[in-house]
């Protein structure tokens, strides 16, 4: 494989290396990221990882300073209002056609991952049990088995993984997503609706916990 075939390979690698690191909080808002130093760590050449940048950038993660370096982009309070915003008017629609067209497959799915949550949950391992909680509400988009709400999630995907997983209370989040699956599993769409909102107003409170938690307040 040549040069050429082998750049969007390392372009992908490192932006998939440097993406879970901010969504994990290996590297926290602001973080500094300077592409010779990058290289080096990531043992590429400066163009892949300029590559790289650029693609989380349109994703919403990274913020480029032209001719500085870039940084871990930090979501103001008007950023976070904005995807709270649509996510509060997705994640409502979502929970309740997975309610509808729940398969006995999808809620297979949705059981491996709640189980992986839970066993994060018991090990203090924050960072699989937040991976975990992430995948419990991108398989509930795919229950929900509508294509387009599936293409403007997906548009979201790096900020909303990044979203879900500014929590500390990995149990309590979990036992929330238990809720929610035995709901799902049962077909009751009100008590769906009613639980997501009520989980969404949860996910408010553990990330002003989180926030105050990582700024050692």
């Amino acid at each position: 494989m040549g040069p050429a075939a082998e750049a969007p390979q390392e372009s992908a690698r490192v932006a998939e290396w440097l993406r879970n690191q901010i969504i994990d909080g290996a590297r926290p808002p602001g973080s500094k990221l300077i592409e010779r130093d990058l290289a080096t760590e990531f043992g590429v050449s400066r163009v892949p990882v300029r590559e790289a940048l650029k693609l989380l950038d349109a994703e919403g993660l990274v913020t480029l300073r032209p001719r500085t370096w870039a940084v871990v982009r930090e979501f103001s309070p008007d950023d976070l209002a904005e995807l709270d915003e649509v996510r509060s008017a997705l994640e409502v629609l979502t929970f309740r056609l997975a309610a509808q067209r729940r398969t006995g497959p999808g809620l297979a799915r949705l059981r491996v991952a709640l189980d992986a949550e839970l066993a994060g949950a018991h090990a203090a391992d924050p960072v699989a049990a937040r991976r975990a909680a992430a995948d419990f509400h991108e398989i509930v988009t795919d229950l929900a088995g509508n294509r387009l709400l599936s293409e403007l999630t997906q548009t979201m995907r790096s900020r909303l993984r990044w979203l879900l997983g500014q929590h500390d209370d990995l149990l309590h989040v979990t036992e929330e997503h238990q809720v929610l699956y035995n709901a799902i599993a049962a077909g009751d769409v009100d008590d769906v609706e009613r639980l997501v909102l009520a989980h969404i107003a949860s996910s408010h409170r553990q990330r002003a916990e989180h926030e105050r938690a990582r700024r050692g307040g």
